[in-house]
């Protein structure tokens, strides 16, 4: 009598579907219940993050007496728009609005540009003292010359009081540059290169026409980080900028809040009615303000998310 060996996926079939997937009641239950508490604390985030900025934009059309007493949750209280037109109404918002996006483009470009250029030539491994270029640029990273020593070198260069003033001093982020050397450096192979140059391309060539088309991940990244700073900057417009027409947006919001608030100050000593009216301007101008400070690039960034997430991957897991 002979024995007949069942081949394995012939056994497979024969038995029923219910002894091959059977699994404990417990094993079961773990991945719903565990789906269910990270979707929960998911929305939990969410609505952290979500709610203050919702909260500001109903804020900015409601009553403030009607914030002060709790009554503005969801919707908005006692509707207006006093505090968009009292700002709209300065003309240097507009000229701080057409500065800060002079100053976020003309930085961008310039940072972008440098930071491409210099990355590549960094992770090119035929280039006389790469490693020692990049010392140079990391220890940058670990020591500061401080706020005097940097505004004493852009005198010096005739830089105050100017456009560049603004965008020079940080136009380069080490660690940014850092990003980019890794993402040439894993991205690019060096037999693309090889064939370029038999082909007769140049560096110059090859850079922009075949390295710079392959590095959309990263260009979208450098760009977003840069514009972001850019547009939310306004130290450096502070520390070196004496002429009010030249203030980024940022700096004329900001002065047009402190000079609500020491108005709403002033009015202390006298009636009581003229200080709660100081007051009311005050807050109504001041949640005006973030909503206008903060939604170009509101709405500008969740097109560029995807490129964000993908170029930051590329350039920090492979470095």
């Amino acid at each position: 009598m002979t024995t007949r060996t069942i081949p394995s996926q012939q056994l497979l079939r024969e038995r029923r579907p219910a002894d091959l997937y059977r699994v404990p009641l417990r094993a079961r239950l773990a991945d719903p219940a565990f789906n269910t508490m990270t979707i929960a604390i998911l929305l939990v985030a969410i609505a952290a993050v979500a709610y203050p900025l919702y909260f500001i934009v109903i804020a900015s059309v409601s009553d403030p007496n009607q914030i002060y007493e709790g009554k503005v949750w969801f919707l908005p209280a006692g509707f207006t728009l006093e505090g968009y037109q009292r700002i709209f109404a300065d003309p240097a918002i507009w000229r701080g609005l057409g500065n800060s996006v002079l100053y976020t483009v003309m930085g961008s470009i310039i940072s972008v540009g440098s930071i491409l250029g210099a990355g590549y030539a960094l992770s090119r491994k035929d280039l006389p003292g790469r490693k020692f270029i990049m010392l140079l640029f990391i220890i940058t990273m670990f020591f500061d010359g401080g706020l005097i020593s940097r505004y004493l070198v852009v005198r010096d260069l005739g830089l105050l009081n100017t456009m560049w003033a603004v965008i020079l001093p940080g136009a380069i982020g080490v660690w940014n540059l850092i990003i980019a050397r890794s993402f040439f450096e894993h991205s690019i192979p060096d037999e693309l290169r090889e064939a370029a140059q038999l082909d007769g391309a140049s560096d110059f060539q090859f850079f922009f026409r075949m390295v710079l088309p392959l590095s959309k991940p990263l260009i979208m990244l450098m760009l977003m980080i840069h514009v972001v700073g850019n547009w939310n900057s306004f130290f450096d417009a502070l520390i070196y900028l004496n002429d009010d027409t030249k203030y980024p947006l940022q700096l004329v919001l900001r002065n047009i809040l402190i000079q609500s608030d020491v108005a709403a100050s002033g009015n202390l000593s006298g009636d009581v009615e003229s200080y709660a009216a100081a007051q009311r301007v005050a807050e109504l101008t001041k949640y005006a303000m973030i909503v206008i400070s903060s939604l170009p690039l509101m709405i500008a960034l969740p097109f560029m998310q995807k490129h964000f997430t993908k170029g930051a991957l590329i350039g920090a897991v492979k470095s």
